[in-house]
Formats: structure tokens, C-alpha cells, sequence
């Protein structure tokens, strides 16, 4: 892995902070949050594919700036965030939408434009189901202090920005 920082050095397989360790343990989340999210989108006759494209949609509309000239994800961005075909993505999109989890919305400014929101009701949908989630996640960042947890907040952060630039790499 090319990352930006300096490599570490890998500590012995059982020392809980070695690149190991922590292999194993984000492997186990991850795991366990595509589990989750695996019986959801069974539960709700969704494929996998619907729920990274609904995730995506989620996360866009969360980190959107406009100042920044960012807005709602688009069927193009959404295309290229998840490397698929732009067939796939209007199939995808069709099927999110029948399903009332997604509407399209021309922009205003310019028609050719569309942009892609998570449906109301299929958010108060997703909150119910993920509720005992976010009550497991709270209790798991109750037992750390606020410190504790921006060292968390840093990592986590720190690993997105890494996996983006592997992303960036492969395109």
C-alpha cells in the first residue's frame, strides 16, 4: 500500500496496536457493518450494489459545500464512486427509485443536471432499522473520553484519506 506517510513498521501478529492487530480488527467491523447492511437490503428487496449507491447518496448529501461547488451526488459522480457502467447506474438508480429510497431532481440552473436525494420516507426507513446501531456505536464512544476519541475521529479520517488515494491510484 502507497500511502502518504512514512511506513510503519509492522509490530508482532498479537501486539494490539500492530499494523496486524488492526488489520484484524477493521476487517471484523467491516465485516459486520456489511452484514448489517447486507440484511437490510434483503429485507427491503435491494441488492448490494443499491445500498453503497444509497450510502453514497447519504455521505453527499452530509458533506455537500457549496461554497465549494459541491451539491448532491449526480448519476455521473455517482458512476464513477462506486466504478460502474452508466447502464448499471440508471439501473441501479430506476430500481432505488420505484422503491421510493431515492428521488431525482433537475437543477434548477441547469436542467441537464440531476441530482439524486435520499427520500424522507425511506430515511425515517433506514433510521428505525439502523437505530440499535447508532445506540451501540454511542455506547461504544461513551466508554472513551473526548480526547480518546479525536485520536479515533484522526485515524479513522486518516484511513479514508488513504483509501482514497489507493482509489485514486487504480482509476
Amino acid at each position: 500500500m502507497s500511502g502518504s506517510g512514512a511506513p510503519t513498521a509492522s509490530l508482532p501478529a498479537d501486539d494490539p496496536i500492530g499494523l496486524h492487530g488492526f488489520a484484524v480488527l477493521l476487517r471484523r467491523m467491516n465485516s459486520e457493518f456489511n452484514r448489517i447492511a447486507e440484511e437490510f437490503a434483503r429485507a427491503h428487496g435491494l441488492h448490494l450494489t443499491d445500498m453503497q449507491a444509497l450510502i453514497a447518496i447519504l455521505d453527499a448529501e452530509a458533506e455537500a459545500d457549496p461554497e465549494a461547488g459541491e451539491g448532491p451526488m449526480t448519476p455521473g459522480r455517482l458512476r464513477r464512486r462506486l466504478n460502474l457502467t452508466s447502464g448499471a447506474v440508471t439501473a441501479c438508480l430506476d430500481r432505488l427509485e420505484r422503491a421510493g429510497h431515492i428521488r431525482r431532481v433537475r437543477d434548477a440552473g441547469d436542467r441537464r443536471v440531476v441530482h439524486l436525494h435520499y427520500a424522507e420516507a425511506a430515511r425515517v426507513l433506514a433510521r428505525d432499522y439502523f437505530r440499535p446501531l447508532a445506540r451501540s456505536t454511542d455506547a461504544a464512544r461513551g466508554r472513551f473520553s473526548p480526547e480518546e476519541l479525536r485520536v479515533v475521529v484522526r485515524f479513522l479520517a486518516e484511513m479514508n484519506a488513504e483509501l482514497a488515494l489507493l482509489r485514486s491510484e487504480s482509476d
